[in-house]
Order: structure tokens, then sequence, then C-alpha cells
């Protein structure tokens, strides 16, 4: 089904800050609106008219105070619109379709290389009166301007399923790239491990590594972007051996931890895991061999978390990915941080494999949000 890319009415600036407020709310009385937005009920009262009129809000019911009175309650009109929300994940592509409030009205799943198709299932879900607001792609990479303005996958990472997933957008909407360990270090601030810390590092370990960094409650995306590339971490650095691209990665990665599983397996331990998932259950069953390369695998994700907290200093670490995530690395990443660094927390992800998406639906709102409110307006 096409979705319509439509501009935002021009509002006063009382009904755009009222809409923000609605946003975030998802529903409230015109004493709730006055109250958040900082406004006069007068003004309130011509702001919610304003949006009624433009679709942007709507009744949505009455509201009994202690008093025995009533009161209209508002929530966003159908002219809200909606956002999208794509992980191009390594193995999966998962897509949210979330109204402007955040509610979600849509999701899809498949492999990687099916994007588009998993893209136009999920806007085939979503209301077909709801105009598409903005698009957030979360990528495994940084991101490069383009000629036109926009942005794209830094390298070939992500490059070519990018370019495969936009065909399925409707044209002209505005589509914003932001890195996957960015967005669920989101979802971990928001809804999951992290919540009540403002300032952390949400490490990720799995196919490749990677750092979110959160500072004061924000994202540190960094000069190009790259904050957080733990990959590019000169590896190895000894006498003799020259530091190699993204040799960290490859290191730490669940490739290597298989090749080393197989070269230190027991035949006594039955047959060799041939997934970090499946190495992970034999360690939990005690099997002695799992058990020798998981602790291995722990203490070096502990020198790493070493030195970011060398760097950083921030005070709570949240281990998640394929394999980060799983509680068994947890007592030798502490201990090996606490031989190495200063005291510093560390938990596991609480949000799991759909942190990424998790984390990019509340940007797209966000930036949803923006779309209808920043526009030029006008004064009341």
């Amino acid at each position: 089904m096409e979705h319509d890319v439509v501009k935002a009415p021009r509002l006063t600036e009382s009904a755009s800050a009222v809409f923000a407020v609605l946003a975030g709310a998802g529903r409230a009385t015109r004493p709730q609106l006055a109250s958040l937005a900082g406004l006069s009920k007068p003004t309130v009262s011509s702001a919610v008219a304003e949006l009624e009129g433009a679709r942007l809000a709507a009744h949505s019911g009455t509201a009994s105070s202690g008093t025995g009175r009533t009161a209209a309650v508002y929530r966003l009109g159908p002219a809200a619109g909606a956002v999208l929300a794509v992980d191009l994940g390594p193995a999966l592509t998962r897509v949210r379709g979330c109204g402007l409030d955040g509610t979600l009205l849509a999701q899809a799943t498949g492999a990687r290389e099916e994007a588009a198709d998993v893209v136009r299932e999920a806007l085939g879900a979503l209301p077909a009166d709801a105009p598409l607001r903005t698009v957030v792609v979360a990528v495994g990479d940084v991101t490069a301007p383009r000629k036109d303005g926009g942005m794209r996958p830094a390298t070939a990472k992500a490059g070519p399923v990018f370019d495969a997933m936009t065909v399925a957008l409707p044209p002209g909407v505005p589509v914003h790239l932001e890195n996957n360990v960015n967005c669920a270090a989101l979802a971990e601030l928001h809804e999951g491990a992290a919540r009540g810390h403002h300032t952390f590092g949400y490490l990720r370990i799995g196919v490749g590594i990677g750092l979110g960094i959160v500072v004061g409650g924000r994202v540190l995306r960094g000069a190009n972007g790259a904050a957080g590339e733990l990959a590019r971490l000169p590896y190895p650095w000894d006498d003799g051996r020259e530091p190699r691209h993204e040799a960290l990665e490859e290191y730490i990665g669940a490739r290597s931890l298989l090749r080393r599983t197989a070269k230190a397996w027991q035949d006594d331990d039955g047959p060799c895991p041939r997934t970090a998932e499946r190495l992970f259950a034999l360690a939990g069953q005690g099997r002695a061999s799992a058990l020798a390369v998981v602790g291995r695998h722990a203490a070096d994700v502990g020198r790493l978390a070493a030195a970011v907290t060398a760097v950083l200093d921030p005070g709570l670490i949240v281990l998640g990915g394929s394999t980060g995530a799983d509680p068994q690395l947890l007592p030798g990443v502490r201990a090996e941080l606490g031989r190495l660094s200063w005291p510093t927390e560390v938990v596991s992800s609480t949000v799991g494999d759909l942190g990424t998406v998790v984390g990019a639906a509340r940007l797209a709102v966000a930036r949803g949000v923006q779309n209808v409110t920043e526009p030029a307006r006008t004064k009341d």
C-alpha cells in the first residue's frame, strides 16, 4: 500500500508546543496539557482547536477528576502520521512502524537480503491514511554524505542492502541513518539495563564489536559519527607485530571464537559446537571444553571493557550482542576488568535482539515529531 509523504501544516508556536507534549504523553486533558507545556488554559484551548482542525489531535473520551468534574481527553489525530524504523542486521532485517506517540502499529522480520520486502510488509500494515513522516535505518556502519546532501553507509558493509531497501520507500520520505550499536544503547537507556543511568557504555560483542557511548542521556557520535568504533583500535600491539585493519574485531568476533573452540575441543565433550549459541549452551551444561573457551572469551571481553573504562570512566557497562549478552560471561568480565581498571558496574543487556530496532524507533518518533513541530511557525 502506498503511503503519502505529506508536508506538515504550518502551526502556531503554542500549537506546536502542545502537539509535542501530546505526542509524549499519548493522551491528556487540556489542564494536563497546560501544565506540561507551561501555557495558560485559554492558550491551550486555542492550540487544541487548531490541532483538531488540522486533524493532528482528536477527542478521545473523558476523564473524571477528584471533584466529580469531567474533562475531555485528547490524543494524536490521524494526520499526525507514522514513522518507520529499520534494523539492517547481519542476518535479519527487523522493521517497526510507530505512531508519533510511540504506539506500535506494524512490525515485520525477514532475511537481510529481503530487506525491501520486509519494509513493504510493514508499510502495508500501517493505517492507510497515516502520512509517513520519516524513516530511521540502523546500519552496522558509520555514515557518509551523498552528493544530493543525504547520507549513506560509509563502506560496503551495509551499502548494497541499504540501496536495495530504499527502493521500497515512498519517494520523498526523509531517511536518517544511525549506527546500530547507538540505537541499541538508546533502548538500554530508556527500556533496558541502563534505566536510571545517564552515563554508560553499551558494549556489543557478537559477529563484530562496537560501543555505544551515552553521556548525560545523549548518544556521543563523534566528529565523524564514528565514536565507539572499537574495531579500529590498534591490534595486535606488540614488538615485531604490526596492527592490522580491524584485527581486534576479527580476534574477538564470533567467527574467531568458534575457531578457538575447534582447536581447544576435547573428544570427551562430544561433538564440537558449530555456533556460538551451542557453545554457550554446552558451557551451561558444565562441559569442560566449553567452559574453558567461554572463560577465555570472558577475559578477552573484560580486557576490552578495561580499555573502554580507561578512556570513558562510564560507571556502568552493559554487555550486549549475540555472545556478549550471555550472563555466563559476567563473572569473568567483572574479574578481568577489576584486575586491570577501577571499579565499574557490569551488567547484561535486557532488551535482547530487538534492542536495535526499538532504539531506532525511538529516534524515528522523535524525528517525526520534529517534522511536524519544526517547520516555519506563525506567532500566536
